[in-house]
């Protein structure tokens, strides 16, 4: 029978790390093995982890004695673990019913596949409202497949694509490549999930696989539009300068291109809000990933607001979307 351990890294979220424990051991399907680290939590984590792993043998804890943060306590779950799949769980978010065995069968059935992901839902601040994540580009076929590295690279578009809480991963080539990258804190996710891609399939499960919290906690460690785009800008240029050359060297043009484009869209919606030095600064650093962005048409797009001015933009603006839409359809 194949084995999965779960790497469950806490900090400060005692108040949900049963019922994360509990959607694990609840799985059925492959053998399971779940792994707490207390990252030096003040609260009641180490309590409810010890009391967890006298109540199942199936379940094993360790606690840090001064804090190392995320990357730090996800790669000592990586080297922890043995099964022959691995999932890195935050110990708020939990697993749906089903979610291992999909992925697992999946895994097995085509040993090719490097690691899955699926849909997750999202909960909202106050984890009542079920709100889904907008995947890009997936939400056009949610069927159960399998896409090449190569695809799901160029499906990301330069962006994360991936809730980690969903994603299996095959531990003999996540041991093969390595933890997180220490240097990307708001994106090492990202280069991960590009990195296991460049040696393997990806598979998607058109289905439900976990659940993750939106709440004031996250939400506080969530970087800057521009620490987005420079974190997203580093990530791929680990990937491109490590496992990416046995790919294309179209690649790097490529997405260097879409994180480009990206940043105007984000300049753009900045302008809506009226945040214009935000806007600014986003389109600046556009031309500083790609020069050739100002060659598209989404920044003569964003000039064009400019030249309106943002009170002459507001006037014009519902006229403009309706005709986009009426555009978008006839294109459907």
């Amino acid at each position: 029978m194949s084995s999965v351990d779960i790497i469950v890294p806490c900090f400060r979220y005692g108040h949900f790390l049963r019922e994360c424990v509990q959607s694990v051991l609840t799985q059925s399907g492959p053998e399971l093995r779940v792994l707490i680290i207390d990252d030096a939590s003040p609260d009641n984590t180490a309590e409810v982890a010890q009391e967890l792993a006298g109540s199942d043998s199936r379940i094993d804890c360790r606690r840090h004695t001064s804090n190392q943060g995320l990357i730090a306590t996800a790669n000592e779950g990586i080297a922890w673990v043995s099964a022959d799949y691995m999932l890195l769980l935050s110990a708020d978010d939990y697993l749906l019913p089903g979610a291992l065995s999909r992925s697992v069968e999946l895994m097995e059935d085509h040993p090719s596949v490097a690691f899955t992901f699926g849909r997750a839902v999202l909960l909202d601040q106050r984890g009542e409202h079920p709100l889904y994540r907008s995947y890009y580009g997936m939400e056009v076929d949610l069927r159960t497949r399998i896409l090449s590295g190569l695809d799901f690279i160029t499906l990301s578009r330069a962006e994360c694509i991936v809730a980690s809480p969903t994603v299996v991963v095959r531990t003999s080539l996540q041991k093969k490549l390595g933890g997180y990258s220490a240097d990307l804190p708001y994106a090492s996710d990202m280069e991960m999930w590009l990195r296991l891609a460049a040696h393997g399939d990806v598979g998607f499960i058109g289905a439900d696989q976990a659940v993750y919290r939106y709440h004031s906690a996250n939400m506080s460690s969530e970087p800057s539009p521009e620490q987005n785009l420079l974190q997203r800008k580093a990530a791929i240029e680990h990937f491109l300068n490590g496992d990416a050359a046995m790919l294309t060297n179209d690649l790097r043009t490529w997405l260097t291109r879409q994180l480009a484009l990206d940043a105007i869209v984000r300049a753009s919606i900045a302008f809506n809000e009226g945040a214009i030095d935000t806007s600014a600064r986003l389109a600046e650093l556009a031309l500083s990933i790609d020069p050739s962005v100002q060659k598209s048409r989404r920044w003569w797009f964003l000039a064009c607001k400019k030249v309106l001015g943002l009170r002459g933009w507001q006037r014009v603006r519902p006229a403009v979307e309706w005709f986009r839409s009426i555009l978008r359809n006839e294109h459907r």
